[in-house]
């Protein structure tokens, strides 16, 4: 039979996708052990999946269709990506990855000149194609019918050629312990490859998915240059990124 807790635990899962056990257990003013046990009926039936640590609603687990998200917190995402562009000189070598800040991002550019963008999205490649002098080099492979994106070893292979000024990847989760997460395996190896590929490299996020676990992991703060992203960060994530030479970026308010 499940209790009042059960209900709440359900419900702010319904709220934010992924919580943490740890979370729980401090929302909910209970041990760790209690979470873990008034969680197990929940995982048993089915309503809920483990994760690295935290929970989510099965079927909810992982992030929603791309053009929902490009919705959800778009004036953080807004800023962020003002922010971003800001840091880009005209005739600057940019790689993008996939993701609804990304999008942003190249929207921002649109009043940059000379640029030369790699990329696998195909969103951002017709964005910034045909228009100011810019050079655009999209990654090949079969492109997923929700982002319009291309992954996988060709992708992968393809972007691994350049060397740009500034590689910019978006990110599932950020985990002060681990560093940026994702919840899909091709995003993270594409976005992992992306980081070696950059001058100069940057994680482009809203504070939304700050102390969330992702499946896979991205890579440490170590090979992230800055972080850009639309609000402070808490103490044990400021630590990690001062620990490992990141620059937080935190975007102007309007």
């Amino acid at each position: 039979m499940l209790s009042k807790r059960h209900t709440e635990i359900m419900r702010m899962l319904a709220d934010e996708g992924t919580v943490t056990i740890a979370e729980l257990a401090a929302r909910l003013g209970v041990s760790l052990e209690t979470v873990r046990r008034d969680v197990r009926p929940l995982t048993e039936n089915g309503a809920v999946l483990k994760i690295h640590g935290a929970v989510g609603l099965a079927g909810q687990v992982g992030e929603a269709p791309f053009q929902r998200r490009m919705r959800e917190n778009a004036d953080a995402k807004r800023r962020i990506a003002r922010e971003m562009a800001g840091l880009i000189q005209d005739g600057d070598s940019v790689m993008l990855d996939t993701g609804t800040t990304t999008s942003l991002v190249a929207r921002e550019l649109l009043g940059h000149r000379r640029l030369t963008v790699v990329t696998n999205s195909s969103d951002i490649a017709r964005t910034l194609a045909t228009v100011n002098g810019n050079k655009v080099y999209m990654a090949g492979g079969e492109l997923r019918s929700d982002s319009g994106a291309a992954f996988g070893v060709s992708a992968i292979e393809f972007i691994s050629k350049f060397s740009v000024a500034h590689a910019i990847i978006s990110a599932g989760a950020i985990d002060a312990g681990s560093g940026v997460m994702d919840f899909d395996l091709e995003e993270a190896e594409f976005a992992r490859m992306m980081l070696s590929c950059g001058e100069k490299t940057y994680v482009v996020t809203d504070h939304s998915k700050f102390g969330r676990r992702g499946l896979v992991l991205v890579s440490g703060f170590h090979a992230v240059g800055h972080l850009v992203t639309d609000l402070p960060v808490d103490d044990d994530i400021a630590m990690a990124l001062e620990e490992h030479g990141t620059r937080l970026v935190v975007a102007a308010k309007p």
